[in-house]
């Protein structure tokens, strides 16, 4: 059983940086997909980012260009680097994972999730 567990949330200026990481155990981190999703007030859980086995990322449009997933596989922890935060980017962020080769931006497809992080952006 897959354990995953986030850190690295808080409060952020508008045009600021936070890192996300999330820590993950009972696993083979080098075999897993590793993906971050976020829900904000009132809205659906959204697709952040995804990183797979040999280092393929994919990214949702609105954060291209301000988000970087990364992973390190000798500590079996995957990071979000957020810069230029947005107050749209407010939300609790998820960490999730699954054993599956191909990225995906499908939540059902994760079989592991995290208790998530909360990220709040203030102007």
């Amino acid at each position: 059983q897959v354990q995953l567990v986030e850190s690295g949330g808080g409060l952020a200026q508008v045009g600021g940086s936070l890192r996300l990481s999330c820590a993950t155990s009972g696993g083979t981190f080098s075999r897993l997909l590793m993906g971050w999703f976020r829900r904000a007030p009132g809205k659906e859980r959204e697709f952040v980012a995804a990183i797979n086995r040999p280092g393929f990322t994919r990214y949702v449009d609105s954060v291209k260009g301000r988000f970087t997933i990364s992973r390190d596989n000798a500590v079996n922890t995957v990071y979000l680097q957020m810069n230029s935060l947005k107050p749209e980017d407010t939300a609790i962020y998820y960490c999730a994972a699954d054993d599956r080769f191909l990225t995906t931006s499908t939540a059902s497809e994760y079989d592991y999730w995290g208790q998530g992080t909360q990220v709040t952006v203030s102007s």
